[in-house]
């Protein structure tokens, strides 16, 4: 099985148009401080194009200075850059999501961000919360918007009252958890589907089948999994401070897993989650 991604900075096409790179660096549960700052630095210098994160990390000041020194260091431009970052819940509605927004553009010190998500689909909060994004996206200060955490339900209500039809949707998805029917619906509606903690938050690393998959190939676990990520058209953005780390999980490019390893690999769902159910959570 073929995927449309080739190399590091290959794209695929949002359904407006924007082009946004299949692999990316996450930084969640990353503090502020140096390591984080050389973690999207050597990302940025290996090839990487797309860095994700999210007020509630805590970071996006930090991400943001390593993009300016990134784009000081490697001459790369602004443009060239994908940077996601997400409102948290205690900031939905109208009026709250727009003040949030303007708090994480400051933090980030961009001139505007290339994709906004609502973050979980907290009830009675995100219809308000995506027509401020509707708004943003209007204005111009974000290129492209979404959602983080919707099921099929959370998603036909959104689309039920909205303008713009949410581009994204990023939810955990790994072999383990691998949501098909909201994939169908996702593929059904042109609705990118992004994965969060595709290594299980590294629970995978240890499964014997995909140990078995990493020995054939000569690849490492993860690179098994983010390769069965690309091939399943699921952009992913494996988090890791580690440069040896980065650079291997970019490093997937040079390899494709057979049509009947894909179906092997599909075969391990057992609908389990490391996070939150997003119809079950209380913050």
């Amino acid at each position: 099985m073929t995927t449309t991604a080739q190399h590091l900075q290959s794209t695929t096409t949002l359904r407006n148009g924007v082009k946004m790179p299949w692999l990316g660096l996450g930084v969640f549960q990353v503090e502020e401080g140096d390591t984080l700052i050389e973690a999207v630095k050597s990302a940025i210098k290996f090839g990487y194009r797309s860095i994700d994160t999210a007020a509630v990390y805590g970071n996006e000041q930090g991400v943001g200075q390593a993009i300016r020194e990134a784009i000081q260091e490697t001459g790369i431009d602004r443009s060239e850059l994908f940077v996601t970052s997400k409102v948290w819940n205690a900031d939905l509605g109208y009026e709250e999501t727009l003040a949030a927004f303007d708090v994480t553009m400051t933090k980030l010190g961009l001139e505007y961000l290339d994709l906004y998500l609502i973050h979980w689909p907290k009830a009675g909060k995100y219809k308000e919360a995506w027509r401020a994004l509707e708004t943003l996206y209007k204005q111009g200060r974000v290129k492209a918007i979404g959602v983080s955490n919707f099921h099929v339900h959370h998603l036909e209500d959104v689309m039920a009252g909205a303008e713009v039809v949410p581009m994204v949707d990023q939810v955990e998805y790994h072999p383990h958890l691998s949501q098909q029917p909201l994939h169908e619906f996702c593929k059904a509606n042109g609705i990118q589907l992004e994965a969060w903690s595709p290594l299980k938050q590294g629970q995978l690393l240890n499964e014997p089948t995909i140990a078995r998959l990493a020995d054939k190939y000569g690849k490492s676990v993860s690179q098994i999994i983010i390769r069965w990520d690309l091939q399943n058209g699921v952009v992913t953005i494996p988090k890791s401070v580690k440069p040896h780390r980065i650079a291997e999980n970019g490093s997937v490019f040079d390899f494709a897993l057979s049509d009947e390893d894909m179906a092997l690999l599909n075969s391990l769902n057992r609908d389990e989650r490391v996070g939150p159910d997003p119809d079950n959570f209380n913050f």
